[in-house]
This record gives C-alpha cells, sequence and structure tokens, in this order.
C-alpha cells in the first residue's frame, strides 16, 4: 500500500533523480584523483583599483639583459629600430607592459649617468663589477632607455645611484630629464638631441641600501634618503614620485625606521624586495622532483606573510595609505645554467615559474590598495625571465604566457572573493591547493584567475556569482603534463595559452574542473 509518507519518499527520489541528471554532470564527481572547491564572487562590492604598475617589470645592466636582451645596435642584422630589438618590444607590447624600471638593481648605485649620453664613441667604458666583471660600454643610456619605453609605450622608472653617487648627480640627471627651462642640464639634453623633456614620474632613490648599496643602517639610509630626495626637483606641472629604498624580505625594523624617519609627504612609495629562493641550495630550473616543486611554491606563498607584515607597519604609521608599497623586485632564483657565466644570472623557466607568476599576481592583486607597483626580475634573459633571445630568435617563457593572460586585471576594480578549497599536502605540509582573484574592467567585464598548484589532482570548481548577471563564459588556460616542462628554442611553444572549454553555466553559477598544476583565466560577461 503507498501511503503519504511513501509518495513522499518517492517525489524526493525522483526530484534527486532529476537533480543527479541535471546538476551532477555540470559539477563532475570529484574521484580519488580530484578536490572540490567553491569560489563566491561578489561583484557588486568593488572598491579597490588594481593599478596596472603592479604588472610592471624590471631590466638592469647584468648579463644579456640589455646587451643583447633589447639592444643590439643600429648596424645589426636583427631587425631593430635604432639599436632595440623589434621582436622584443613587439613582445613586450601584447603584455601591455605598464612600466620599466632601470638601471638596476645593483648596478644602479655604480652608475654615473653621464657616461652614457652623447656620441657613442665618446662614452667611456667601465667594468661591471657586480654581474660578471665584464666591460660596460655605456653604449645604452638614459636617451635610450627613453626611446625603448617610448617605443613600449611604457612608463619609464629610473632608480638613482645613492651608493657611490653624490646628491648633486642624481638632482642634474633629474633636471636634465625633466626640465624644459633654460639651464646647464637642459641645453646639454638638447645639444643630444632629445628638445623636449622626458618627463619622468617615477624615481628610485637608491637600491638595496641594507646591502649592495652602501651596507648603511636603516637610520643612516633615512637621513640620505632626505638628502638625496630634497634635490631631486619638480620641473613645470610634473610631480615627481620618489621611492624609498625598502627593506630585504622579512627586514621590519628597516621600514618601520623609514616610516618613523622620512615625512610622509617626501615619498610616494617605499620598496620591498623578496625572491622566491632557497639562498642555501638554490637548486636547479628544470632538473627538481616534488620535494623543490613544493618548497618553492611554500616560498612563493610566503609573500603574502611578509608582504602583510610590513603592510601591518606602514597602515601603523600611515593609516591613510598615502604611501605606496612598491614590490619592486620578485621572482624566482635558481642556479644558472650549466656552462653559463656565473655572473649573467640566465636560468630557464618552466611550468612552475607560471605558477608562482600567477600566485603572485594574484596576491598583489588582492593587496591593491596598498601595492600600487611591482616589478618581477628580470625582463630579457635573466633570472624569471620573461623572453630568452638567441641572436636573432626570440623565446617566450611560461611565466610571459600569465603576464599576457593576466593583463586584463590592469586598472580593473578587485572584486572580494571568498575561496574554499581543499590542501596540497607533502611530506606533512600542507598548502591551499587553488588560489584566486577577481575584477571587473571599465566596461564590466568579469575576469577571474585562477591557480591550481596540486601537482596530480583536478579540482571540481564550483563558481558564485553574486550581485551581476551574465550570460557568457570563455577561458584560457596554461598547464602542460609535468611541472618541469619548458620551452626551448628548438621547441618555442611547447607550453602556451590554449582554449579552455571544461566549463559551463546555470543561471548564477559557473561549474567545471580546474586540471592540476593550471592557471586559468575565466572571462564573464
Amino acid at each position: 500500500m503507498i501511503t503519504k509518507i511513501n509518495i513522499k519518499k518517492i517525489v524526493l527520489g525522483f526530484a534527486v533523480s532529476l537533480l543527479s541528471l541535471y546538476f551532477f554532470p555540470l559539477m563532475g564527481q570529484a574521484t580519488d584523483n580530484q578536490q572540490k572547491a567553491k569560489i563566491v564572487v561578489n561583484a557588486d562590492l568593488g572598491v579597490h583599483v588594481i593599478s596596472k604598475h603592479i604588472y610592471g617589470h624590471f631590466s638592469e645592466h647584468l648579463g644579456n639583459c640589455i646587451y643583447g636582451g633589447y639592444w643590439v645596435g643600429e648596424d645589426s642584422e636583427i631587425p631593430n629600430t635604432r639599436g632595440i630589438r623589434n621582436d622584443v618590444v613587439e613582445a613586450l607590447k601584447k603584455t601591455n607592459i605598464p612600466n620599466l624600471r632601470w638601471p638596476g638593481g645593483c648596478f644602479a648605485d655604480e652608475y654615473h649617468w653621464m657616461d652614457g649620453i652623447g656620441p657613442r664613441e665618446d662614452r667611456p667604458e667601465m667594468i661591471n663589477t657586480h654581474w660578471g666583471g665584464v666591460t660596460e660600454d655605456n653604449s645604452f643610456g638614459t636617451h635610450e632607455f627613453f626611446d625603448l619605453c617610448q617605443q613600449l609605450n611604457t612608463e619609464p622608472v629610473i632608480c638613482g645611484n645613492v651608493g657611490s653617487g653624490t646628491v648633486e648627480e642624481m638632482s642634474k640627471w633629474v633636471e636634465y630629464i625633466n626640465s624644459d627651462n633654460i639651464s646647464p642640464m637642459a641645453d646639454l639634453r638638447r645639444k643630444n638631441g632629445q628638445e623636449k623633456a622626458w618627463g619622468i614620474k617615477y624615481w628610485d632613490v637608491g637600491n638595496e641600501n641594507w646591502g649592495c648599496g652602501g651596507h648603511m643602517t636603516a637610520e643612516f639610509y633615512a637621513d640620505q634618503y632626505k638628502r638625496y630626495a630634497t634635490f631631486c626637483r619638480n620641473y613645470g606641472e610634473n610631480r615627481l614620485r620618489k621611492i624609498a629604498g625598502g627593506a630585504n624580505s622579512n627586514d621590519l625594523n628597516w621600514t618601520e625606521t623609514l616610516m618613523k624617519k622620512i615625512p610622509h609627504w617626501m615619498m610616494w612609495g617605499i620598496s620591498l624586495h623578496y625572491y622566491t629562493t632557497n639562498w642555501r641550495n638554490k637548486g636547479s630550473a628544470t632538473e627538481f622532483g616534488e620535494d623543490l616543486y613544493f618548497d618553492i611554491l611554500d616560498r612563493c606563498l610566503n609573500i603574502a606573510e611578509v608582504i602583510d607584515k610590513h603592510i601591518t607597519i606602514m597602515d601603523k604609521y600611515d593609516p591613510e595609505k598615502r604611501v605606496a608599497l612598491v614590490f619592486d623586485e620578485w621572482g624566482t632564483w635558481y642556479n644558472v645554467e650549466p656552462g653559463t657565466n656565473p655572473g649573467f644570472l640566465f636560468q630557464q623557466n618552466t611550468l612552475r615559474d607560471a605558477l608562482v607568476a600567477g600566485l603572485s599576481l594574484n596576491y598583489l592583486n588582492e593587496r591593491c590598495e596598498r601595492v600600487k607597483m611591482a616589478n618581477i626580475a628580470q625582463t630579457v634573459n635573466v633570472l624569471q625571465a620573461l623572453i630568452f633571445t638567441k641572436e636573432d630568435k626570440i623565446l617566450l617563457t611560461p611565466t610571459y604566457h600569465i603576464f599576457e593572460m593576466y593583463k586584463v586585471h590592469h586598472d580593473a576594480t578587485l572584486l572580494p572573493l571568498n575561496l574554499k578549497c581543499g590542501d596540497y599536502e607533502y611530506d606533512g605540509k600542507k598548502l591551499p591547493s587553488l588560489s584566486a582573484s577577481a575584477s571587473m574592467d571599465a566596461d564590466g567585464i568579469i575576469h577571474i584567475s585562477i591557480v591550481n598548484i596540486h601537482p596530480e589532482k583536478d579540482i571540481e570548481l564550483t563558481l558564485d556569482m553574486r550581485g551581476t548577471k551574465f550570460s557568457k563564459i570563455s577561458g584560457r588556460i596554461l598547464t602542460s603534463d609535468n611541472f618541469t616542462d619548458h620551452n626551448t628554442f628548438d621547441d618555442p611553444e611547447n607550453l602556451k595559452p590554449a582554449v579552455f572549454e571544461d566549463i559551463k553555466m546555470n543561471k548564477n553559477e559557473v561549474a567545471g574542473t580546474i586540471p592540476a598544476k593550471s592557471i586559468i583565466v575565466l572571462e564573464i560577461k
């Protein structure tokens, strides 16, 4: 006999069956080789803008970054515009490169800018004592750098010499670059072929002055900063955004001292350097197992803890957040490739590095209220480079593809999100398997960047979009079979973005499978 209770059970069972037919194919059923995760995005609660300058770059006179990387000279058979490689410029323009920091790095504090102006045949040579002991002929100097930035359509960032230079030298460099008055430095610039001032905005007052920039104490540097910054003048309507040389990794005392001793109106920002490396054993860029894979990702995720500690100090002295945190050197650092000059810091770039880039940028987006600029080290042929060059050939690394995919976040509004996911466990340690960042651009298009660091498990993701309506979703993915996979000049497209199709919509929810060790950028309209 069918009772009311039985009828309810039958109806409930029928409903569950329908849900199973409709919903579970959409969601996917987690297996032993899968995890589940959920992201809730609040599309109507965005407040802070992700500055495009978080996606900046750093290029030093180091190895083949400048010479052979950007600069080949007008007489080179490699296609160039006034000595600057066309292929490198075109590749970087596709990432919408927002700024470029130059000439260092450690090199900046032994660089004397007047050696790099005027006829190239008259420029003095020097020894690059920091990087390989090679001869620096100064053929790439101020004019060449600004030409490069104009070709790239990017903002220049100059790092001035505090370690071995004088206040007068730095003051005159700013005048040479920014003054349209009748003055000795402005007239010298005109004599050297540049009539109109370039009008630079961003200026680093020294680099790593706790180390290669002079081995100073925080107290001594704070006083030096005030001296040098005082004479870095504003010219015309241009307002110079001066950046104080900040701390190394966990040196919280350095940040606290600068925030206490330097008036906030004297600095637009304060820098911070953090490299994802094990300084006792940097290891190989390509020959590593899961132990070193996990270790590097663990050190990368530690960026969040380090930066948050510095932000806490900055908030203590500057609750209005007038001073920007400038994360102007970051990235992976391994042993150099066998057979290369140890002082040139050339290392390969694998899927592991792409994951580091994705994780780092997701976090920097999240802290955009305080972090206004960042610069990966370095752009071409050095450390976690975006581009390799070899004679007339060019190669785009996995890290390049992340910057190209993530350009959708430039100057977009950060959207708050809540992420719940499982862990990636190795040797008794745990890391969150998933990282994500969401933003809305000026056209109302939402982009979500997602990183799955688990080397084996796919993640069944549910994405709950609140405060918005949408009708179209698409995506791109970067992944590979092995976390050691990389591009070579013989196989330059081994790793490149592909269309991501394993994603479906149902009203305000999205569901799909995020493959192991992958980076995905979704576009939701």
